[in-house]
């Protein structure tokens, strides 16, 4: 699971670094660039949900497998691509392996790990995403000096294939929901929520306004049809029936409050670093290096923690820490030495970590074992929306304050991770 769960994370980031070397090799331009990430991101945001559903309908080791077997055919895909279209087609492709991966990767921990241990293995898996977010810039970087573009994405084949036969031989069978499959809340699902990425991608881009009404239109009708299809079902795809549980409801806010926070900061920084710290640009990535290095460790030690203290706590510990780094950023002087910064980065490392694991774990264990892929899916949805809002805000922000754009950026995530913190604290143990 470990290895599959890595190749998803990192596929997701490290086609960034060669967005400039695509557009070139594939004569486009930028902004047509920019769509070999985004419909990978929009493909595997939209069908996590309905991927989730299927997972428990037919077993989660079912549509585990055959994600990881789309992932793997579409990465020879990608690396045989010839064109901005092809490769393109195939990140989509891609992206739908894996929703399959990660969709049911979750609620697969429940069933591995007993309740008493299952923050442990919720950090593990936490540690995991935390180091694949931080190693694939650098691995893509690290390729292209090395090869050739297509590397990317052959890399995965051989790794998956491994993976591939580890999972055949070790992912238990789970129980299965007695209810059919609606393949129209799972298209209404998909349009809802990829019209509400490519909303946030529109705006994020300086789309007209006209074509980023349309698309927010295109997402509230099917959100509305969805809700309205859902309503008074036993299991609905969007799990309505979760949200009536508060530490679930709970849960989910603050972990889109939370991402939305962190992505502000993450594509804001790099702008922000190349004015204030001393060194400028060349430097930016081994800034930012503590803050990812401080999250992978607190997200083992907080996975264990939370097992033994209750989530409300310290998940508001964790985000208030997370805030304070945030607004550390957001007033550091002009010309700061790297240590000044490398501080500010590590508090909002350790606290996002801090938080990340409790909050996962406690929204995956409030839902009832059969709601389990739900609450999964649920997950991995709450983190994109949260993440795709970040860098709508960010863009805008930048935009309109300019020069000041980063700081605003950074001090608008702290105050999201402060009010996230007093909504985690709401939680009571159950």
């Amino acid at each position: 699971m470990a290895m599959a769960v890595f190749m998803s994370a990192v596929s997701a980031s490290i086609v960034n670094v060669a967005l400039p070397v695509l557009g070139r090799e594939l004569q486009s331009t930028p902004s047509e660039a920019v769509w070999i990430v985004s419909s990978f991101q929009i493909a595997m945001a939209a069908c996590l949900l309905p991927f989730a559903a299927l997972g428990e309908i037919h077993g989660y080791r079912k549509v585990y497998l055959a994600g990881l077997v789309v992932f793997t055919l579409a990465s020879a895909g990608a690396a045989m691509a010839d064109s901005l279209p092809a490769l393109t087609f195939w990140r989509v492709v891609q992206g739908l392996g894996s929703a399959g991966i990660l969709g049911v990767n979750t609620a697969i921990l429940r069933f591995v790990y007993p309740r008493r241990l299952l923050g442990r293995g919720v950090g593990i898996n936490g540690f995991i995403a935390a180091t694949s977010a931080t190693i694939g810039p650098p691995l893509g970087s690290a390729l292209l000096a090395l090869g050739d573009w297509r590397w990317l994405f052959a890399l995965n084949v051989p790794v998956a294939l491994v993976a591939l036969g580890l999972a055949v031989a070790s992912i238990p069978d789970t129980p299965r929901a007695q209810r059919r499959f609606d393949p129209v809340e799972a298209a209404l699902s998909a349009l809802a929520i990829g019209a509400f990425l490519a909303t946030a991608n529109a705006l994020a881009q300086g789309f007209p306004w006209g074509l980023v009404a349309m698309s927010a239109m295109v997402c509230a009708v099917a959100g509305w049809l969805l809700v309205t299809r859902g309503h008074g079902r036993a299991a609905p795809l969007l799990p309505l029936d979760l949200f009536r549980i508060p530490m679930f409801r709970l849960s989910a806010i603050v972990s889109v409050c939370s991402f939305t926070a962190q992505m502000l900061a993450l594509v804001a920084l790099p702008f922000f670093l190349e004015r204030h710290a001393a060194g400028g640009a060349a430097l930016i990535g081994l800034l930012m290096a503590p803050w990812f290095a401080a999250s992978m460790a607190s997200a083992v030690a907080a996975g264990w923690l939370a097992d033994k203290i209750s989530t409300g706590r310290l998940g508001g510990i964790g985000l208030l820490l997370f805030g304070a780094g945030l607004a550390a950023l957001g007033l550091l002087p002009e010309q700061a030495a790297a240590w000044d910064v490398a501080w500010r980065m590590a508090l909002c490392g350790l606290g996002f970590g801090c938080f990340q694991s409790p909050n996962n774990r406690e929204l995956i264990a409030s839902a009832p074992p059969s709601r389990t892929g739900a609450a999964s899916g649920t997950l991995g949805t709450a983190r994109m929306l949260g993440q795709s809002l970040g860098a709508a805000l960010a863009a805008l922000l930048l935009a309109h304050f300019h020069d000041t754009g980063g700081m605003a950026a950074l001090l608008a995530g702290a105050a999201i991770a402060i009010l996230a913190a007093s909504v985690s604290t709401l939680r009571k143990p159950s």
